[in-house]
């Protein structure tokens, strides 16, 4: 006995029904992508050392965003190197939008502006995702150097050239780049003690052993309880409402000079842009949040807002200028 098998289709309508099946698999990833961000948890990378303004950001946040998706947001500190070990972390991760770098000025423009041998390439290895605040820094000095102010100050550095030093959380670090900026528009020389991390050198601050130190104003500000240490300017371009008796360096005579920190989400390079618009419109969503705006207000933070392309355009001119600033003064950590 013979079987024989029937085709239900004709030659035309198999070529139709295939075209249609090229067309769902063409459409199936973006459909894929376009589904709810997140359905697992979230890794926030905190590329720095626990209980900083960037670590007090990641924890913040996540915590905004793990109200509003209903998914857990972990923050994993991955500090060393300058924010190296963390940062190339993220950059061989999935791009799937399920790990984030915590990233900032420091990750993402001024160590890429001091060295040239980085593990990770800041401007290729990631996608910009959102910015997440900004905030201003300011100079602290500690209470056995006889200045009230930063006039003062300027002036006993030229009557004692090579006296005065600072410490900063690392060599390129954007606390060394600030007083080197500043010592340099003011004519005086400081002498730079880079350090690992912020904390030891608040700790010889208030001994008196290390004479300054440039502090973001989330984590700074709480310090300054202890009268072993004094802000004498704000370095933004207006003073902070944290601290609003502090002039700005600009009103302390040095006019134009301003600095500032940031933060924002990356993601590692290849993230599809549908993914990371919808990533970029939860986070404003959070960003949007009162206890984010209350939380911010009290920590000193401007919330950010804008675009992936907008957050792009900003990093890639803060690296320009931090490239310029590094090249000016000489400073290089290769």
């Amino acid at each position: 006995m013979r079987f024989f098998v029937v085709s239900l289709f004709s030659p035309s309508a198999r070529a139709a029904s295939l075209r249609w099946l090229c067309v769902l698999a063409l459409a199936l990833p973006g459909f894929v992508h376009a589904q709810a961000w997140p359905t697992r948890p979230v890794r926030i990378v905190v590329p720095v050392a626990a209980g900083g303004t960037v670590d007090l950001v990641a924890r913040t946040v996540g915590e905004a965003l793990a109200k509003s998706t209903g998914q857990p947001f972990t923050v994993d500190v991955k500090a060393g190197a300058a924010g190296s070990i963390g940062a190339t972390e993220v950059a061989r991760a999935p791009a799937d939008g399920y790990t984030l770098l915590l990233g900032g000025s420091s990750t993402l423009a001024v160590n890429p502006a001091v060295s040239s041998t980085l593990s990770y390439n800041a401007a290729e290895d990631f996608t910009p995702i959102a910015l997440l605040g900004q905030t201003d820094v300011f100079l602290l000095v500690s209470s056995t150097v006889p200045v009230k102010n930063l006039q003062e100050l300027l002036a006993l550095a030229k009557q004692r050239p090579g006296y005065l030093n600072y410490g900063s959380s690392g060599t390129g670090s954007i606390g060394h780049l600030a007083l080197a900026a500043l010592g340099a528009q003011a004519g005086v020389s400081f002498t730079h003690v880079p350090y690992k991390g912020t904390a030891a050198v608040f700790t010889d601050l208030m001994a008196g052993r290390v004479h300054m130190l440039v502090e973001a104003v989330p984590s700074g500000v709480p310090r300054l309880k202890d009268e072993r240490m004094r802000a004498i300017a704000v370095m933004g371009p207006a003073r902070s409402p944290l601290i609003p008796h502090i002039p700005t360096v600009a009103e302390s005579g040095l006019p134009g000079f301003t600095v500032q920190t940031w933060y924002g989400f990356v993601a590692p390079r290849g993230l599809p842009p549908q993914l990371t618009t919808q990533m970029n419109e939860e986070v404003n969503k959070a960003l949007r949040s009162p206890e984010i705006l209350a939380r911010f207000a009290t920590l000193g933070l401007e919330p950010g807002r804008g675009t992936p392309e907008q957050f792009a355009t900003m990093v890639a001119g803060e690296r320009q200028r931090w490239t310029r600033l590094a090249k000016d003064l000489k400073i290089t950590v290769d």
